[in-house]
C-alpha cells in the first residue's frame, strides 16, 4: 500500500515517474517498482520523495483512501508490462 500511496501523491502533485525520479536521483524503473510494491524505498529515498512532493513522511502512511483491489490491478499491469518488455 505504501507504493500505491506514493504514486497517488505523485500524481496529485502533477509529476510523472520520470520527473520525480530525476528530482530524487534514482532510476525511473526503481521508482516504478516502489510504486507497484515490488521494491521498498529506503528511509533516505522516502525522505527525498517527501521533500520533492513537499510532504512529510507520515503522509505516505495515510491509507484511508486506498483500495486494495486497485493495488492488485496495478501489480497485474506492472507484471504484464514487464513481460511485454522482455518479449521485445
Amino acid at each position: 500500500m505504501l507504493g500505491a500511496r506514493i504514486k497517488e501523491l505523485r500524481k496529485i502533485k502533477g509529476l510523472t515517474q520520470d520527473k520525480l525520479s530525476q528530482i530524487i536521483d534514482i532510476e525511473q524503473k526503481h521508482l516504478s517498482r516502489i510504486e507497484v510494491g515490488k521494491n521498498y524505498p529506503s528511509i533516505g529515498t522516502l525522505e527525498k520523495i517527501a521533500l520533492a512532493l513537499n510532504l512529510e513522511i507520515k503522509d505516505f502512511f495515510d491509507f484511508k483512501g486506498q483500495n486494495p483491489k486497485n493495488e492488485i490491478k496495478e501489480k497485474i499491469r506492472f507484471l504484464v508490462d514487464e513481460t511485454d518488455s522482455k518479449k521485445t
